[in-house]
């Protein structure tokens, strides 16, 4: 699994970013029994840049906790079945690594939101990556039924790597 994370801004969160999102990722990934080494990107960003971001691919012009961008579609939430090696341009040349997308936390809304929740910033940091990670792999919640699937689904992943509130 690679993952490539890059930060932006003056605030700094005081945890192993890299190390959580490594941990959390895998973490998912294992959950959907992903079959391919896969690759995802990972933005730590301001509310200003994630509001610039929310606006352009979303046209919602105010800061938002964690912006998702898949590469893939999947026909059913979590199944690979429809990804095949024979279709190259889902995967990186370079690695052979299977691209899953893009994931953008606010880290001012990681900072809020755990205090307003009366968590970690640990744990506010690493559910955000395990929503996104989710959406990577085709889960969403606008629908009740989803939203409760997916909602148990990021439950389990947290309580597997005990990061827990």
């Amino acid at each position: 699994m690679s993952l490539y994370l890059e930060e932006e801004g003056e605030i700094i969160l005081p945890v192993d970013t890299e190390e959580i999102a490594r941990c959390v990722v895998c973490a998912v990934l294992e959950d959907v029994n992903c079959p391919y080494e896969a690759e995802v990107n990972l933005l730590l960003t301001t509310d200003e840049e994630i509001r610039n971001l929310n606006h352009d691919f979303r046209q919602i012009d105010k800061p938002t906790d964690v912006l998702s961008f898949p590469m893939l579609e999947f026909s059913c939430p979590g199944d690979f079945s429809d990804i095949s090696e024979e279709q190259p341009e889902l995967f990186d040349p370079d690695s052979g690594e299977l691209i899953l997308g893009d994931i953008v936390i606010s880290k001012e809304k990681v900072l809020l939101q755990a205090e307003a929740y009366g968590h970690s910033i640990k744990r506010e940091y690493a559910f955000l990556i395990a929503h996104s990670m989710l959406h990577l792999c085709g889960y969403d919640h606008i629908e009740e039924e989803d939203r409760f699937v997916m909602e148990h689904k990021q439950h389990e992943i947290m309580d597997k790597i005990a990061i827990l509130r």
